[in-house]
């Protein structure tokens, strides 16, 4: 299977980016092609410009710089991203790479029967690896908002029946060394059946 990983952590030496590193190798011992996506290594604007906005319903509109993103996004079969959550959400890159990437016309068509008409049919599992500072029962208190987003706007935007795999440590903010080594194989045994 073709997977996209997108990672989105600004430091290179954080847990983060340990769980990128253990989500591609578990993905790859598991026999899948990897593209790797890393929105801050590559210092992706995640501002939706005045022209993009002017043009942002314009399926015919070029966009050259984003379009690395755009092929890599129809090649997938598969999505994996791995980021922290902030504020119960994705942080501004990985909202602003949704913003800017995920278009009409790239991920869904407007009208219709349907208000969204899926267009990123090739995607049929989607895997969010994040983690949070908050703890299990304040994320189930305020409703677990990311959750919900890719829950209903991402995933409904993918094939049908695409499966959404949600593999996340919560009370991130005191972990201990043993609490995040066993994080990490476990997304390492869900990943290798992904």
């Amino acid at each position: 299977m073709r997977v996209l990983l997108v990672h989105c952590h600004p430091r290179p030496d954080s847990f983060n980016a340990a769980l990128r590193e253990a989500a591609a190798s578990a993905l790859e011992a598991a026999g899948h092609a990897v593209e790797t996506i890393d929105l801050y290594a590559e210092n992706f604007d995640p501002r939706l410009s005045a022209r993009e906005r002017g043009a942002y319903y314009d399926e015919s509109a070029e966009r050259p710089d984003l379009a690395g993103h755009i092929a890599a996004l129809r090649r997938a079969e598969a999505l994996v991203l791995v980021y922290p959550t902030w504020w119960f959400g994705p942080p501004a890159m990985l909202k602003g790479w949704f913003d800017r990437v995920w278009l009409p016309g790239v991920a869904f068509a407007l009208g219709g029967a349907k208000v969204l008409q899926p267009r990123l049919t090739n995607i049929r599992k989607i895997a969010v690896v994040t983690t949070y500072g908050s703890p299990r029962w304040l994320l189930w208190l305020v409703g677990w908002p990311d959750w919900r987003l890719f829950r209903f706007g991402i995933r409904p935007l993918c094939a049908p029946r695409c499966r959404l795999d949600w593999i996340a440590l919560t009370g991130m903010d005191g972990a201990t060394e043993q609490m995040r080594t066993r994080f990490l194989a476990r997304l390492h045994r869900r990943l290798s059946v992904f």
